[in-house]
């Protein structure tokens, strides 16, 4: 959407690691949250988001974002995106109204949806209009290496700030043929995605490894609350299924949590019961699991009618087939899985960083939206708003008056690397981190486990350093160099926060304490020079 709105005023390279659709907005199920209900208001969802961000919300961000909803939905409607539509009787003078679902934390029906693929729906017509538009040139299966930044406070030789001034592009490997070229830029969009494949559980694609944000405190951006990691509740529990996730739209629709002798649980966690938030539904989850042992739980929607089902739900209906479970009679088996990531990349409202020239949106970014829990829903809705913003701001940004030119920027070097003969090393250390990470800091945590999580990826960072050094640059590895820098923020946050709020729950601090730590988690690298 960005691309799309900058491409009239100059040419645009989209850099994708794989394929242009290989990403976290394809397999978006659910829907966009927006206010298009004639019992709903502004007003409520902006409570519900608050409610759901535990207290850390931007309230500014949330007023801006969710009054922004309607137009941003509409806009995609005209560039040709079809939503599932009432199907209610109207008059032949009154225009179809959008059909809404409701989902875990809402408290009207305001999820404007395509079937339950509506990520896949956007991508379709996005990417068709990007394919299409003769500004834009898209660069598949490269992987960006590296920011290229630059210091414009120099005197004799001495720099006079304490981190580079401004983004000039990115360094970027096109995987085809090994070789890394040097993209420079006036302005430089992070739209990466999320940090998911840090875990060993996901519901994310291969792709999701932390780049953008890891590619940005490497260049010297302030991030925030990486310690808020939403698992989602319901991921498919399947030796096959490798990330298939069961909508939050499932439960929005009456689906019910039962443990394995078909007996409801959430009652004894939430009074919302089934549409409790995402981080007590999970919690409630996994105490589930620990107590009887058992390998998951069950999400049983069957009591709807097959009709009903099918046509709610015609992708998670097939899929299920495939994995040899008929969701109109059978109970779904479903197990948390690392989700999204609340925190990342810090940005104003216009999805500036602090680095002159680097924008950030979507998952990559921190822009006060989600707090300390995102409101289902939220994130594509998040992501078109700002997209929109930032956009806007980078036309003018461009036609500035003491807007840089492009600077004359190094070549990639690689003197004195030589091939990998060590593969190993990137495998086994990719395994240890999702492990780890997993076992100490997921759902449940605490300062024991934390300290185990720290001591491993200090160990892990210090051999990739040196590995990555030493050998040529390869995706695997700057993919594993970019985990392992999530990694270890994750734990970082993680350690500094002591208290239990949102999507972190540390056992030695079971409480929200709003007299200290009402207060974002902030992160940036030291200064080295």
């Amino acid at each position: 959407m960005f691309a799309l709105k900058v491409a009239d005023h100059g040419s645009v390279a989209i850099v994708t690691k794989r394929g242009v659709t290989d990403s976290n907005t394809m397999l978006a199920q659910g829907g966009i949250a927006s206010v298009f209900g004639s019992l709903d208001s502004f007003d409520l969802h902006i409570c519900d988001t608050l409610v759901s961000g535990d207290g850390l919300c931007n309230k500014e961000v949330v007023d801006m974002v969710i009054k922004n909803g309607p137009e941003r939905i509409c806009e995609l409607i005209d560039l040709g995106v079809q939503f599932n539509l009432s199907n209610k009787e109207k008059s032949v003078n009154m225009p179809p109204e959008l059909d809404l679902g409701r989902e875990g934390g809402h408290s009207q029906k305001r999820i404007v949806h395509a079937q339950d693929m509506t990520g896949q729906e956007l991508e379709r017509v996005l990417v068709g209009h990007a394919k299409n538009h003769h500004n834009i040139t898209l660069f598949e299966n490269h992987i960006a290496i590296d920011l290229i930044t630059c210091s414009t406070r120099m005197k004799r030789g001495l720099v006079t700030t304490t981190h580079e001034d401004y983004c000039c592009g990115a360094y970027v490997l096109d995987r085809t043929t090994n070789r890394v070229k040097t993209f420079s830029s006036k302005i430089t969009l992070l739209a990466t995605g999320g940090t998911g494949k840090v875990y060993l559980y996901t519901s994310n694609p291969d792709i999701a490894t932390g780049d953008g944000i890891a590619m940005a405190y490497r260049a010297g951006a302030t991030l925030a609350n990486l310690e808020f990691v939403q698992f989602h509740p319901t991921c498919l529990y399947h030796p096959d299924a490798k990330n298939f996730l069961i909508s939050e739209a499932v439960r929005g629709e009456g689906g019910i949590l039962v443990d394995s002798s078909g007996s409801s649980f959430m009652e004894r966690y939430s009074p919302l019961k089934d549409l409790a938030c995402r981080d007590v539904v999970a919690r409630a989850i996994d105490t589930e699991l620990k107590r009887t042992g058992q390998d998951s739980v069950f999400l049983d929607v069957s009591h709807k009618s097959p009709e009903f089902i099918k046509e709610r739900f015609p992708n998670l209906y097939e899929q299920c087939l495939l994995f040899g479970i008929d969701m109109t009679a059978d109970p779904i088996p479903v197990v948390p899985a690392a989700h999204y990531m609340c925190g990342g990349v810090v940005t104003d409202m216009m999805g500036r960083t602090d680095i002159r020239n680097l924008y950030a949106t979507g998952e990559t970014a921190c822009t006060g939206l989600h707090g300390a829990n995102r409101l289902a829903s939220n994130s594509l809705l998040e992501a078109l708003v700002y997209a929109h913003a930032a956009a806007e701001q980078a036309v003018k940004d461009t036609l500035s008056t003491d807007f840089k030119s492009f600077p004359e920027t190094p070549a990639w070097d690689e003197v004195g690397t030589t091939d990998s003969d060590e593969l190993i090393m990137v495998s086994q250390n990719w395994d240890e981190i999702r492990r780890f990470m997993w076992n100490y800091v997921g759902i449940v945590r605490s300062d024991k486990r934390l300290a185990r999580a720290k001591r491993r990826i200090e160990i892990i960072q210090n051999e990739i350093r040196e590995y990555y050094w030493n050998f040529k640059v390869a995706a695997d590895l700057v993919e594993l160099r970019n985990i392992a820098t999530v990694a270890e923020l994750i734990v970082k946050c993680a350690m500094h926060r002591k208290e239990s709020r949102g999507l972190h729950y540390n056992l030695g601090y079971p409480e929200r304490d709003d007299s200290r730590w009402q207060k974002d988690t902030v992160i940036r690298r030291p200064f080295v020079g």
